[in-house]
């Protein structure tokens, strides 16, 4: 690709200030009649793809530390908010939002060095609290409250693995939302810090053997480039504790791939090092090294291509479980001696099932806790370590089981349920009598019992059956008169399985349908399915979603007039497909800290990874079919797109920001009629994680604000609403 910097021209500078105008309709109602948009300048930047000249005139907006771009982050931003101010019921969402967000929950308690621990929120802490107890009968201890560490509760406790011994426990913590991590070391007995510092990790935190621990870690960035430039060269180094970084022993690097990720892992027994490595998100290798014959014992390969994906689950003595898709679209598990771990000499424990997807499994005493997913909903049953079924766990309805908590020293396990409407359930189940009790039950301020979760199949595009939720009141009328949101993801193998989220409630009690689309790309039902929406499959994904919005129409639970989509990461790319290709089909686009640049995403960060998903731009075939959905590339001059609200991050270091950047301010060029076009920039906010309660609690209210400002909804409280004739 050929880069063709021509004069910069500059069409106007930057307008700091941006005026919103509402006037009185009928009624009393207020109606949006005219936004004036920062006016963004352009700059006569183009590219050469293998003929094709594509402009990028708003390319200086990747430079998201500069005083331009930061200015247009603060034009943009008071835009957005002068128009969200006078939306006049946001302040009864945000009551809402919050008194549903503030109640108790936490996670299942797991074991780690002899000692159990689970994280635990009141309400409305901005972080998660994690807590330790010596046994599950002693009182618990709390042993890290990163709401101590910043006011705004935007640094984040990011991972924690307890030392074998129970004397030592390596955390990581994350500024902003970053995905970098700095490791420290805390000594348990003492509740002391040791002062290790281990900086610039990212994907690779703390496996401890001996004395130390294993991780992984890039060098450090140029300044300026922390947040945006590309990540090479990582390595796998071993920290000896009170030792600098400087000293760290470096096991593995592979300089001649620099783009290849790298994480170890530790069996529990500290017998075996596990080194994975990638090339993207999908499909990896696997190496094995003998711990007990020292650090410089030779790494043995078990996988050497990667073709499909292989994690190691656990050991027993020298037998590895091994969970894989090799020769299983579905996944399967199997068992291998260490001494010679090819797949040659795998042999089945769990087969692949033609009917469900293998999700996961972990050791449990004597037996196996296996979890499968069929129609995106999933199941738990027990299993003896040759895979001989033994019980089936009965769990509360449709849903998704999470947080499965398993020791080879208890008999017994935790696992959590949730659905739509079912708030995250902790229950406790005894492997010897077969028996599951509520451990811990949260109350949430709604009655789930005035709800109700459908699953239906409609055919896409080319035939092909897809399932899809659908959430509402008992009793709403297929009238077509419904407020109506669709969310979708559909990649990566990525699966979307029912869950919980109090935000969503305060649309449902306003009569709103809440729709999840189980999209081709996805892992639904296994990697055939992943595979059907990856590099120049993926069209199907939005053939997919576009065909989920025309059922709902078709049934009469909607129309595009009242039809809301939403995504995020690569389901904000989905949002800002189907928006180009279909403009007409929906009222309100809601594209989160999405993939917007389909040409420049391997460029930045971690981006290079997604080559094994999407392709490359680098290849004249697969630029052809990227270039032919890329939302930024497909926005039209004189089309009518949906009132869109962006909203992305200021330090996402995965999707970097300047993806929502350059859509959103050609989106507001070219957008004819008088649907609004604005973006939400958070500050101090990565991609999603870690994010801060408050932050959570505010962006849902902006969400939900806007989007039923622009379904023509009204908000009058949790349990009246209607909508506007």
């Amino acid at each position: 690709m050929n880069c063709k910097m021509k004069n910069v021209l500059l069409i106007t500078v930057i307008a700091l200030t941006a005026l919103v105008f509402f006037s009185c309709g009928k009624n009393g109602e207020e109606n949006m009649t005219e936004i004036k948009y920062p006016e963004t300048k352009k700059e006569s930047v183009s590219d050469n793809y293998f003929g094709t000249i594509v402009d990028d005139p708003y390319r200086w907006l990747e430079d998201d530390r500069s005083p331009e771009t930061e200015a247009w982050v603060k034009a943009e931003n008071k835009l957005t908010f002068d128009y969200l101010s006078q939306i006049p019921y946001r302040k009864k969402i945000k009551e809402r939002i919050s008194e549903l967000w503030n109640y108790p929950r936490r996670s299942a308690p797991y074991r780690d060095g002899g000692m159990y621990f689970y994280y635990t929120n009141n309400g409305l802490q901005n972080q998660s609290v994690l807590l330790m107890q010596k046994d599950l009968n002693a009182g618990p201890e709390v042993l890290i409250d990163p709401n101590q560490w910043s006011k705004d509760g935007t640094v984040t406790l990011a991972g924690f693995n307890v030392s074998s011994n129970g004397k030592y426990a390596v955390y990581g913590v994350s500024k902003s939302g970053s995905d970098w991590v700095d490791l420290q070391v805390m000594d348990l007995e003492k509740r002391e810090d040791l002062g290790d510092t281990l900086s610039w990790i990212k994907f690779g935190g703390g496996q401890w053997f001996g004395d130390g621990f294993f991780y992984s870690r890039y060098p450090e960035p140029e300044e300026g480039e922390e947040f945006s430039s590309q990540n090479r060269n990582q390595k796998v180094y071993y920290h000896k504790l009170g030792e600098p970084q400087s000293s760290d022993r470096l096991v593995f690097e592979d300089p001649e791939h620099p783009l290849r990720y790298k994480f170890a892992g530790v069996s529990d027994d500290e017998h075996y090092l596990i080194l994975m490595q990638a090339e993207g998100t999908s499909g990896n290798s696997l190496m094995l090294k003998d711990l007990s014959k020292g650090l410089d014992a030779p790494f043995v390969p078990i996988v050497s291509d990667y073709s499909h994906d292989h994690s190691v689950v656990d050991n027993i003595g020298s037998t590895l479980f091994i969970y894989t898709n090799l020769d299983a679209p579905n996944y399967r598990l199997v068992k291998v001696d260490a001494s010679d771990p090819g797949p040659e000499n795998w042999v089945d424990v769990i087969p692949n099932q033609k009917e469900a997807v293998l999700s996961s499994v972990r050791v449990a005493g004597d037996k196996l806790v296996v979890q499968f997913m069929k129609d995106a909903s999933d199941h738990l049953y027990i299993y003896d370590l040759d895979g001989k079924e033994l019980k089936k766990i009965q769990l509360p309805t449709i849903g998704s089981v999470g947080g499965v908590s398993a020791s080879k020293e208890d008999n017994f396990i935790f696992y959590s349920f949730t659905s739509y409407t079912y708030p995250t359930t902790i229950y406790k189940y005894d492997l010897q009598s077969g028996e599951s009790s509520v451990f811990f039950k949260p109350e949430v301020k709604f009655d789930p019992s005035e709800y109700e979760t459908r699953q239906v199949f409609y055919r896409s595009k080319d035939g092909t059956k897809v399932p899809m939720f659908i959430t509402m009141k008992k009793g709403l009328k297929q009238n077509g008169e419904n407020p109506t949101l669709l969310y979708g993801y559909g990649g990566f193998n990525i699966s979307l399985t029912p869950g919980f989220n109090p935000a969503n409630l305060v649309f449902l009690e306003a009569g709103g349908i809440y729709c999840v689309a189980n999209l081709r790309g996805g892992g639904e039902y296994g990697e055939a399915w992943h595979e059907a929406g990856m590099k120049e499959k993926k069209q199907n994904v939005f053939d997919d979603f576009i065909a989920a919005a025309e059922y709902l129409i078709d049934e009469k639970y909607t129309r595009p007039e009242k039809l809301a989509i939403r995504g995020g990461s690569n389901g904000g790319l989905l949002v800002g497909a189907v928006m180009t290709q279909r403009p007409e089909l929906f009222a309100v686009a809601l594209p989160a800290v999405g993939v917007m640049d389909m040409l420049r995403f391997h460029k930045f960060t971690v981006g290079h990874g997604w080559v094994v998903e999407y392709g490359s731009s680098d290849s004249a075939e697969q630029f052809e079919y990227l270039y032919k959905y890329s939302p930024l590339h497909n926005l039209k001059e004189g089309v009518s797109y949906p009132a869109t609200l962006i909203t992305t991050g200021d330090h996402d270091d995965r999707v970097v920001p300047a993806h929502s950047f350059k859509f959103a301010a050609t989106l507001q060029e070219k957008q004819a009629g008088d649907k609004p076009v604005l973006i939400r920039i958070e500050t101090k906010a990565g991609h999603g994680g870690g994010k801060p309660v408050t932050m959570i609690i505010d962006e849902y209210t902006d969400i939900w604000s806007f989007v039923f400002h622009n379904l023509g909804m009204e908000y009058e409280s949790s349990d009246q609403a209607g909508t506007k004739e």
